[in-house]
């Protein structure tokens, strides 16, 4: 009888630690697809939506590419009428050429930069990244991530740019008179290196979006495997979802 006891409770020791491995198992596995595979499916999205901004920054003359030229900031219209009024028109287009040839040297000078961000990134909450109706979810994490790290590495690059082009003697010109005019503005930021390090990274970070959108919303830009079986599973969960 003892024997037999025995042997009982090792079977139900047995029983209750393959169940435990198993409910661990389905912790890190749904529906077929584990977390690794999960971060490995977002990674290829932000490197296909990071190689095509690097394609737009070298062509930014390009049809469709307009936002990878530098452009003022918010107001932008009125800001452009107020300077061709004060007879500062020429200068600002000298600068926004001169910037935008910035933008594209710090993209080309940063790819080492920008590849290895999503190579090291961290995602927490991988699924959570994953399944959601914000198409840009994956583009918003790494944006929040990486981005001081960014603007530290850009800001080398864009000046030794600057000082090559002279570009700051242009954009001085423009900021000391414009801001000095009495309206109700936001001041033109005379800090050109920041401005441009920003302008690059909400730049290609927008194109990232773009290109994440779209692998969220159709099978054909999803390129690689681990795409393909991430935003799939993805897909058909947000479906699920929305049949309870």
């Amino acid at each position: 009888f003892c024997m037999n006891m025995k042997t009982l409770i090792r079977s139900l020791i047995i029983m209750m630690a393959a169940f435990a491995m198993n409910s661990c198992a389905s912790l890190q596995k749904a529906a077929g697809l584990t977390e690794l595979e999960a971060i490995l499916g977002l990674k290829d999205a932000l490197n296909q939506g990071m190689f095509r901004s690097f394609d737009a920054f070298a062509n930014p003359n390009q049809e469709g590419n307009a936002i990878v030229r530098f452009a003022l900031p918010e107001q932008a219209a009125a800001i452009q009428s107020t300077l061709n009024s004060l007879g500062l028109g020429s200068a600002l287009d000298k600068a926004t050429a001169k910037f935008t040839k910035a933008m594209g040297d710090a993209v080309v000078a940063a790819k080492p930069i920008f590849t290895n961000s999503i190579k090291k990134l961290t995602i927490k909450d991988a699924f959570n990244i994953l399944v959601t109706d914000n198409m840009h979810a994956a583009t918003d994490y790494f944006k929040r991530v990486n981005k001081p790290l960014l603007l530290d590495a850009f800001r080398p690059i864009v000046d030794s740019t600057i000082a090559a082009e002279q570009a700051d003697l242009d954009w001085k010109k423009v900021t000391s008179v414009y801001n000095l005019i009495p309206l109700k503005k936001e001041p033109l930021e005379p800090n050109l290196t920041d401005f441009i390090s920003a302008r690059v990274i909400d730049g290609m970070c927008l194109i990232m979006a773009n290109e994440e959108e779209n692998v969220r919303s159709k099978y054909s830009f999803r390129k690689t495997d681990m795409m393909q079986k991430a935003f799939g599973y993805a897909e058909q969960e947000l479906k699920r979802r929305m049949t309870r």
